[in-house]
């Protein structure tokens, strides 16, 4: 199956979408979005696939979005800002927790990563698979799990947390190889901040908060329904 994005030329496109893309990219540059390969992931891959049907006019623009079962499709400009100190290169294995739309496992394996994802409610790993299949990305494995719980002979390069958590479990840090990072928010006097976790060649821990982010809490364990 190829792996070029779905839309990936901007000539099939008409006249007001191609104008919506492109000031949908200048708002993420205004917000100090300079990477070129994270931009140009952005533009093509298309975020309407991915939004709810009846948002899907609003998909072009900074805010998130209600999705199914209680959950939310993070806002294109917090997703950028986690991506950007994730560092997502090609040809990393990423571990993903919280799938939602697969909007971001899309971004990613645009950039050439590897992704697993895991999300809690079938609901949506299933409606993942499906916008993941239409943008023809064949770098995404989409699992129905608990993304905290712990995973044996797992290894990472990098791992991204979908979500705000008091503190990032040791289930997660020790999946990081020597040189990987993990990159979440943590809730801290009431608000989420960016946390960056770097695993060094020696295998030493270090970790620093960054701005504050605007993203739901994370929720643990697999649902029961939905």
């Amino acid at each position: 199956m190829s792996q070029e994005p779905f839309f990936s030329e901007a000539g099939g496109r008409d006249e007001q979408e191609a104008i919506g893309v492109a000031s949908f990219i200048l708002s993420l540059r205004a917000k100090g979005i300079r990477d070129t390969a994270l931009l140009r992931a952005m533009e093509l891959v298309p975020r309407d696939v991915f939004a709810p049907r009846r948002f899907r006019d609003l998909s072009r623009t900074d805010i998130a979005l209600p999705i199914p079962c209680g959950q939310t499709m993070t806002a294109p400009g917090t997703v950028a800002a986690m991506l950007l100190a994730l560092g997502v290169a090609p040809g990393q294995r990423i571990l993903e927790i919280g799938t939602g739309t697969g909007y971001v496992s899309a971004l990613m394996a645009h950039l050439g990563a590897q992704v697993t994802s895991v999300e809690r409610f079938n609901t949506l790993a299933e409606s993942a698979r499906l916008h993941l299949n239409i943008v023809e990305a064949g770098r995404v494995r989409v699992e129905v799990g608990d993304g905290l719980a712990a995973r044996v002979r797992d290894r990472f390069d990098r791992i991204l947390v979908n979500g705000a958590w008091f503190e990032i479990p040791t289930t997660l840090t020790s999946l990081l190889g020597p040189g990987g990072r993990l990159v979440g928010a943590l809730t801290q006097e009431g608000a989420p901040r960016i946390v960056r976790i770097d695993r060094s060649p020696d295998g030493a821990f270090s970790q620093s908060l960054g701005a504050p982010l605007r993203i739901a809490r994370l929720v643990t364990g697999i649902a029961a329904t939905l």
